[in-house]
């Protein structure tokens, strides 16, 4: 027999209201709003992550179904060691890599393709607290960057948040290429009047 107690079961009191996050989010938001408002935030809900011993297949599975594209990964104690992006799963560095080690491209091991963190850029939380979702977009066409890693500095650092260009697009109802480069903050306001 176990240890553990039964709780006490109560009656739901009339009027009760399902619970809403701290700070909602707006089905849709503009340009000048808060950039948090477009992150997805780590601290509240889990990161899509895989280890980089898992295969390419997996990877790929693994953003079908958490309609992703893109994985955080990670080793056994939740340490950031890169990242793989769908475009990197679609890419020729895969076809690459197993004709050089003479396996089948979705028996690749993660590690093999993907963006290890000494390569990786991030944006710091402070910053991200004090930007509109304007920044953001600019940010991430600027770069040419689909994606963008928020980090919380501390002791260890942590990943706090993760900017998606098709959530973000999502948000303000249109479509966010981040490859095609605007010069300037006001191609990307005419890009999205013009939709």
């Amino acid at each position: 027999m176990s240890s553990y107690r039964t709780l006490r079961l109560h009656s739901l009191p009339a009027h009760a209201h399902v619970g809403e996050p701290d700070s909602p989010r707006p089905e849709g938001i503009t340009l000048d709003q808060p950039a948090p408002y477009a992150m997805t935030d780590l601290r509240r809900v889990a990161a899509v992550a895989i280890h980089p011993d898992a295969t390419l297949e997996a990877a790929q599975q693994r953003m079908v179904h958490a309609r992703v594209r893109m994985l955080l990964v990670t080793d056994a104690g939740g340490e950031l060691l890169g990242l793989i992006t769908a475009r990197d799963l679609m890419g020729e560095t895969p076809i690459r890599v197993a004709v050089e080690d003479g396996v089948a491209r979705d028996h690749l091991a993660v590690r093999r393709v993907m963006v290890p963190r000494e390569r990786i850029q991030v944006l710091d939380w402070s910053d991200v607290q004090h930007a509109n979702v304007g920044d953001v977009v600019n940010t991430l066409r600027e770069s040419g960057r689909q994606h963008a890693l928020v980090v919380q500095q501390g002791k260890p650092p942590r990943v706090c948040g993760i900017f998606s260009a098709t959530h973000i697009g999502r948000l303000l109802g249109v479509h966010i290429e981040a490859s095609d480069k605007p010069q300037s903050f006001a191609e990307v306001e005419h890009l999205l009047a013009a939709t």
